[in-house]
């Protein structure tokens, strides 16, 4: 009951500071549930007495900055939810996408202790040079610094988690459980959408961003599945440094890639850079199933030799075999058009309901694929057409899946980083080398070759292990035999422990676990009998 009352109270406090900020709490013509009507109708007056001072603010800076004033738990959340219009309705999401996480960076002195409990020692002893934050997160914040090795100098970012986040975290959560599960228990319409199932997500993606050796861990993987790409790097790690709340990585000297100016004047071709962002995007999803998850401007750089050099990979993505091939044949099929196809894969996923005609969800989705064909590379949008696949989610009684949700929000991020550089960016033909490959490799003449190969292998494993099953299995039918002819004995350390559980439990306790064991008695004969 207390943790509920203070869960109440957390929310309200979160509401009141929504309607100082004069942010709606029901979207215009949406059926909202009951509580959040009453919500909506007992902030009325602040929400009248706040007005003059926001009329003139943009509808888009009242969201982020109510957000901004509840602290980092909701910042999160607020980026979070930018994907997701299915929930939130498209005039939020889109509100939400201007949410910046930027917090006021935490001192040097804090900064100094997380070091000194981290990795032991004075700073000093790791650090040659340690300088102020050069950037501040609602989560860590960022240090330049200097390392000396074999008496050569080389720069480092160190990253240091604020202090007290996880609780803070922890706290706020609980909220949001608190709320997800009321919606779910009172509201059936939002069922479908799985409240706390989107919490949870969040809860992971939180969890793993708040312990830096798992982004160190990420990133070291990502190097090696992108070893090989000639236009994208991953900057080392530097794991003496590095521990739960503090990591060392390379610094990266190349231009910000929101700096357009500095990258024609270093001669670098914009559309090729944009087609670089999305391309490799696709291909860390399609053919790795493990992509960064945060792809925004302020984590790419290009350098030197016009790669792209991503940071902060405390937010990645992972896709299964199912996933990616849903991901590889949607992109396929609404480029080929071939919408039978794009369909079939939903079913095969599992994401349409069985009793839905898979002609009918053909149908929507060339209601969705054909207004791409035919129109400028400027009009054709991934997130519009997600924007237009949500909304057919009801109609179809398709589930949220929250294997997705980071995938669906990462392709928004890329797309926008993509037109950023190049307005004119045709997406659907930067992406469709790559998804025809994923199709080809898994899916064509190769692919089959492959899966025979897999196939053969595992077969011959098991023809190997063959005689030892065979062993064993006789054993086991000796075994057995040998019970039904002598009885069932029990040794002495099993006949201790059902004396200890007799004496620790009551009476049911007894016959539960006499039953267990004789249950155990009769498998055995029956087997014996078969």
């Amino acid at each position: 009951m207390a943790a509920a009352l203070m869960n109440l109270l957390r929310l309200a406090r979160a509401g009141i500071v929504l309607a100082q900020h004069g942010v709606r709490f029901v979207p215009p013509g949406t059926k909202a549930p009951l509580p959040l009507r009453l919500a909506h109708a007992a902030t009325w007056p602040i929400r009248a007495i706040s007005w003059p001072f926001q009329a003139g603010k943009p509808r888009e800076r009242r969201i982020t900055d109510a957000l901004a004033s509840l602290g980092p738990s909701y910042i999160k959340l607020g980026q979070f939810l930018a994907t997701r219009a299915d929930i939130i309705g498209p005039e939020l999401a889109a509100d939400l996408r201007h949410l910046q996480d930027r917090l006021p960076p935490f001192s040097m002195e804090e900064a100094r202790r997380a070091i000194e409990e981290a990795l032991g020692g004075k700073l000093e002893n790791h650090f040659a040079e340690f300088g102020p934050p050069v950037a501040a997160a609602s989560i860590a914040q960022v240090h330049k610094a200097v390392v000396v090795e074999d008496g050569v100098p080389r720069k480092v970012a160190v990253k240091i988690l604020r202090p007290g986040i996880e609780r803070r975290f922890r706290r706020d959560l609980d909220s949001f459980y608190f709320a997800a599960r009321l919606i779910e228990r009172f509201h059936p319409p939002s069922r479908r959408l799985r409240p706390v199932a989107v919490v949870d997500t969040l809860a992971r993606t939180t969890q793993l961003e708040m312990d830096l050796r798992l982004e160190a861990a990420a990133m070291s993987e990502m190097a090696e599945h992108s070893a090989n790409d000639e236009d994208f790097r991953v900057p080392q790690v530097d794991w003496r440094r590095t521990a739960r709340r503090v990591l060392t990585v390379e610094w990266i000297d190349g231009i910000p890639i929101s700096d357009r100016v500095a990258l024609q004047a270093a001669g670098h071709d914009l559309g090729r850079l944009g087609e670089i962002v999305l391309r490799t995007f696709l291909r860390h999803a399609m053919r790795d199933g493990f992509f960064h998850a945060d792809m925004h401007q302020g984590n790419l750089f290009v350098d030197e030799r016009g790669r792209i050099v991503a940071v902060d990979f405390g937010i990645m993505g992972r896709l299964g075999v199912k996933e990616r091939r849903f991901l590889a044949e949607i992109l396929h099929g609404l480029i080929t058009r071939d919408y039978k196809r794009a369909a079939d894969v939903h079913f095969w996923a599992g994401y349409v309901p069985p009793h839905h005609p898979p002609a009918v969800f053909a149908q929507a989705l060339r209601a969705i694929g054909e207004p791409i064909h035919g129109r400028t590379a400027s009009e054709i949008s991934m997130a519009d057409l997600l924007g237009q696949l949500f909304a057919y989610t009801e109609v179809f009684d398709m589930q949220t899946r929250p294997e997705l949700i980071l995938l669906q929000k990462s392709m928004v991020i890329v797309e926008g980083v993509a037109r950023g550089l190049d307005p004119n960016l045709n997406l659907w033909t930067a992406a469709e080398p790559v998804a025809r490959e994923w199709v080809e490799a898994n899916y064509g003449v190769t692919g089959r070759l492959r899966e025979a190969g897999e196939g053969a292998e595992v077969l011959g494993k098991v023809l190997s292990d063959l005689p030892g099953l065979l062993a064993r299995a006789e054993e086991g039918v000796t075994a057995f035999a040998e019970m039904a002819k002598s009885g069932i004995r029990l040794d002495s350390e099993t006949v201790e422990r059902i004396g200890a559980a007799e004496a620790r439990h009551a009476r049911w306790g007894r016959v539960a676990l006499w039953v267990g064991a004789l249950s155990l008695a009769a498998i055995a004969l029956a087997i014996l009998a078969g």
